[in-house]
């Protein structure tokens, strides 16, 4: 099966540490699991363990798109440190960036991302989808369109799937097994944003919800929280 995850930049982070051994071991172990199995991987990573971009929009006389432009930035160190993480694993890995910079990483290519899974590769998306206002949300169901991924698999910190509320603050939150694209928007649940689950659910993405510990069971029926167009 063909699986694009998306993992936060806090993914990688734990405490004071904005890189984490023991969180890049994890989604290591994890990914390395998957690619066992005989599944295509890719993923998406965020940059909030570095930079987020809303923290200086405004500030500065820095304007959305620069700030915007910098947490794309970001990502890319993100994937970079995974990339090197991964192979020293023994995962063959690329980083494949929607901005330009041949000197550290491939520059998005479909047909190339494709070729690289096929050969057991692991592939990082970075930079999102290169272009301001788009979350990494946004990206992550853009890619899994393109590269014909069956499932979307978002990881989430501390938290086992979908709630009807924030469970870390609301004790009543309700866990929620199985949900429409549809419903997620409609009840604004705060799974990702409203341009990707609109997109997810004009395609029919499947997405399932887990915990980052268990990125690995993603398949598992028993597991995470699943969103049907």
């Amino acid at each position: 099966m063909k699986l694009l995850i998306k993992i936060s930049g806090e993914g990688l982070s734990e405490g004071q540490e904005k890189f984490s051994e023991k969180m890049l071991s994890s989604v290591a172990e994890q990914v390395k699991t998957l690619l066992d199995q005989g599944h295509q991987i890719a993923l998406v990573v965020g940059g909030g363990n570095l930079f987020r971009g809303k923290e200086l929009s405004g500030k500065l006389s820095i304007d959305r798109a620069t700030a915007d432009y910098i947490g794309m930035l970001a990502t890319v160190q993100n994937a970079l440190v995974l990339r090197d993480y991964f192979e020293s694993k023994d995962i063959s890995t690329r980083v494949s960036s929607a901005i330009g910079m041949p000197q550290v990483c491939e520059e998005y290519i479909p047909k190339r991302t494709l070729r690289h899974m096929s050969k057991g590769r692991v592939v990082i998306f970075a930079a999102g989808l290169g272009m301001p206002y788009f979350s990494t949300d946004s990206c992550a169901v853009q890619r899994s369109l393109e590269i014909g991924a069956e499932m979307l698999v978002m990881a989430k910190n501390g938290v086992e799937g979908i709630y009807s509320a924030d469970p870390k603050k609301d004790e009543n939150a309700e866990f929620i097994k199985h949900i429409t694209a549809k419903e997620v928007v409609e009840r604004n649940l705060k799974v990702a944003d409203l341009s990707a689950m609109g997109l997810a659910k004009e395609n029919g993405l499947t997405i399932k919800i887990v915990a980052s510990d268990k990125i690995d069971r993603a398949l598992d029926p028993e597991v995470g929280s699943t969103i049907e167009s």
